[in-house]
């Protein structure tokens, strides 16, 4: 280490998730891999605004670093993330268009490198869009995952409503998204969010799929990836969109509701607004 900058294999680097990091973001490098731990367990690893955006900040400088080849991102133990830090969410900090959680998301559809996401354990929210925006994605048998948003009194982020719907087609997409029910990693390989399930160790799995990606040409593994995935201003008009919606959900008298029965511990009433 060289005051803030790292410096690898005569390569000087200026990721700030290696020099300067936050606290609940573990980073590491290794041979070209780059990987982002979420770190928060005694909160399922739940996100919020700082948190966020030391992500987005990981992706974009990952992109731009050529020290960093293949970037992984998973949970530091036994969750990937809980999704949104219901304290923070209420103080309407992932509202708008440029939203934290929707610059992760837009971080995360931008990235011409290869992306690798492995899960463990809960998987809810931004936890199950993020895979959309993934090239290949590895669980084990305790990954949970949910849409949560329409029980929420909320719509769906991160391009769901257009890229869940490819994935897996109509009728599962709007089951996953419609009921918002918690789902298991048989159903998500279904669905299309997830290439594997993985019986040993997932994280060690995923190095080692991101091992054989950084001894491939990387200017190939660019053009294939953008050759696949077509578009991503495409995507990105929907995850604007998309964000507007849910902006406006977050004002609703159901999404009130929804937060006033979470803590109350009751089911919440929504047929009050019919």
């Amino acid at each position: 280490m060289m005051g803030r900058i790292a410096y690898l294999n005569g390569i000087f680097m200026s990721l700030a998730c290696l020099n300067q990091p936050h606290p609940n973001l573990n980073a590491t490098l290794n041979d070209g891999i780059l990987e982002l731990a979420l770190n928060r367990p005694e909160r399922k690893n739940a996100l919020f605004t700082d948190f966020y955006l030391a992500i987005e900040q990981a992706l974009i400088e990952a992109d731009q670093d050529a020290a960093v080849r293949v970037v992984i991102i998973r949970g530091q133990d036994a969750d990937f993330t809980a999704g949104n830090d219901m304290q923070d969410f209420l103080k309407g900090n992932t509202a708008g268009v440029d939203g934290p959680a929707f610059r992760v998301l837009r971080a995360a559809n931008n990235f011409s490198k290869p992306l690798i996401i492995a899960v463990r354990g809960v998987a809810i929210g931004i936890g199950t869009t993020l895979l959309l925006h993934a090239d290949l994605v590895y669980c084990d048998q305790t990954a949970r995952f949910q849409l949560p948003f329409v029980s929420l009194g909320l719509s769906p982020e991160g391009a769901s409503s257009v890229l869940l719907p490819e994935r897996a087609g109509y009728l599962k997409a709007a089951e996953l998204l419609l009921l918002a029910e918690p789902f298991n990693a048989a159903t998500a390989q279904q669905a299309g969010l997830v290439n594997a399930i993985i019986d040993g160790d997932v994280y060690q799995h995923a190095r080692d799929k991101a091992a054989r990606l950084v001894n491939l040409p990387a200017a190939s593994l660019k053009i294939t990836k953008q050759l696949l995935r077509g578009s991503t201003a495409r995507v990105q008009d929907c995850i604007n969109h998309e964000s507007t919606i849910f902006t406006e959900r977050t004002q609703s008298a159901e999404m009130q509701e929804a937060v006033s029965a979470f803590m109350q511990k009751r089911p919440a009433n929504f047929r009050q607004f019919d």
